[in-house]
Parts: structure tokens; sequence; C-alpha cells
């Protein structure tokens, strides 16, 4: 068993669940036909990209936290463009895709909160 302890994104569950869907679009990216492989290599990117920066930005604090968790904001709009762009020309799987970009809706939606948090009454 992992310890986590000392993991600051432990309670973190933008990580987590971007975790899961860099995991889904990597997945799908390793089967995209080889004309469409700088593409795949975005997904890639892109995908992974998301829980390196909230990662990182749990990590720091103030201005430099919200601009990690930003980058993770756009690149997780990043990776649903290139999915619904692999998905309109027939290179994925649709229902894979489909499960991938509502991962990444979830964590555009909880990394929102966390960038623009509610002001404490």
């Amino acid at each position: 068993m992992h310890d986590d302890t000392h993991n600051p994104n432990r309670g973190l569950l933008a990580h987590h669940v971007a975790l899961d869907g860099a995991a889904l679009a990597i997945e799908l990216a390793v089967g995209i036909p080889a004309p469409l492989k700088s593409l795949a290599d975005q997904v890639i990117r892109s995908a992974a990209s998301v829980p390196a920066n909230l990662a990182e930005g749990a990590g720091r604090s103030g201005r430099d936290r919200k601009y990690h968790w930003r980058i993770a904001y756009g690149s997780a709009l990043e990776v649903g463009s290139h999915l619904e762009l692999l998905l309109r020309v027939g290179a994925i799987d649709a229902d894979q895709a489909h499960k991938a970009m509502e991962v990444f809706d979830r964590v555009r939606a909880l990394t929102w909160r966390l960038v623009h948090p509610r002001p404490r009454p």
C-alpha cells in the first residue's frame, strides 16, 4: 500500500479526477492511426499536463498556485477539443471518447472552483 501522508494532492479531488481523465485520453491516443500521430501526441501532452499542473499548483501558494491551476484548466479545454476532433473524424471509439470528455468536463468544473473560489461569508 502506498503511503500518501506527505502528498499535498491527497485532498485535491480535481487532481484525482484529472488522473482518471488523463488515463482515459492517453488510452484513446495510443490507438490513433499513424496519419494522425501528431494529434495523438497533442492529446497525450495536454492530458498529462492537467494533473501535473494541478499537482504543482497544490504545492504552491498565492498567484503561483492559481497560475498552475489556470494552465490545468486550459489544458483540460485543449484535450477536450482534440478528442472532439478525433471523434468527428472517426479516429477514436465514441463511447470511450464521451466518457473521457465527461471526466474532463468535471475536471474543468472542479478546477474553475479552485481558480475562482466563492467568497466566504
